[in-house]
């Protein structure tokens, strides 16, 4: 049987998966999708138990996913733009710890056997890619079957691509998006990427401005933010501190010098 394990994306510490350490309060994010899957995990028994998490790629959905993955002991799989629905039954099958059988429906069948007895939700990030490969209508079968509350987390336009499968679309019973960061949620992040560092208000508006809401924007902000107080520490960091120095925008200028042997035609973007 498949025991519950704590999941950590390699990318953030792991406090920004529990709300921060020493404090109850939650990214936006984190709390709404959290919220949702409370939700459906106690809807009524004659409800479809399907939630939708849709927003920007760099909102922290992923994040969000793997605090509810924790807190409700959620089975949770990345789906990858080269799987088949084989391919995505053998993932979930691995995640569940199961000898996967070797037809794909019988395969269906385990995988909706296992989270009928164990009673434990699935998350599948990256679905946008189950839709591309045709298997969406392998997780309408696997959520029929278990009566699990199944999550698909994806990018802005998710929603619309479900619209064209009714049959997946009229299941959902939780539709959420996921929503920029604002001023609270960035000085909640300071706290694990600039510890022991007070960021002032100015500057961390700033940031957020920058970062167009993206949460690992502002988390790269930060953290170039924490790099320069090492080298200039200040009692507060302000923007008078900082000064015209760059903040990551995502936005790429064209470079004004070239490597040795190239020319205008040639050039490639640079900058941050």
């Amino acid at each position: 049987m498949a025991t519950a394990r704590v999941l950590q994306h390699p990318a953030v510490p792991a406090a920004a998966h529990f709300g921060i350490s020493g404090s109850h309060a939650l990214l936006r994010n984190v709390a709404l999708f959290g919220e949702a899957m409370d939700a459906a995990m106690h809807r009524h028994a004659h409800l479809p138990g399907l939630v939708v998490f849709y927003g920007p790629s760099g909102y922290g959905k992923t994040h969000a996913a793997t605090f509810a993955a924790n807190a409700h002991r959620a089975f949770y799989v990345e789906a990858r733009s080269t799987w088949t629905k084989r391919a995505l039954c053998l993932g979930i099958l691995r995640e569940i710890g199961v000898e996967p059988a070797q037809r794909v429906y019988e395969m269906v069948t385990q995988i909706a056997d296992q989270l009928a007895i164990l009673q434990r939700p699935l998350i599948l990030d990256e679905a946008d890619h189950i839709l591309q490969a045709g298997a969406i209508e392998v997780v309408r079968d696997i959520h029929e079957a278990s009566g699990a509350v199944v999550a698909l987390i994806g990018e802005e336009r998710l929603p619309a691509k479900l619209r064209q499968v009714e049959r997946v679309h009229n299941r959902v019973v939780q539709w959420v998006g996921a929503v920029p960061a604002d001023s609270q949620d960035a000085q909640l992040l300071a706290r694990l990427y600039c510890p022991g560092i007070t960021v002032a208000e100015d500057l961390m508006d700033q940031v957020v401005r920058a970062s167009d809401g993206g949460a690992r924007r502002i988390c790269i902000n930060l953290q170039d933010i924490a790099e320069e107080a090492k080298k200039r520490p200040a009692e507060i960091l302000d923007s008078a501190w900082w000064g015209g120095r760059p903040l990551m925008t995502g936005r790429v200028e064209p470079r004004t010098t070239f490597l040795p042997g190239a020319t205008p035609s040639s050039r490639k973007m640079g900058g941050r």
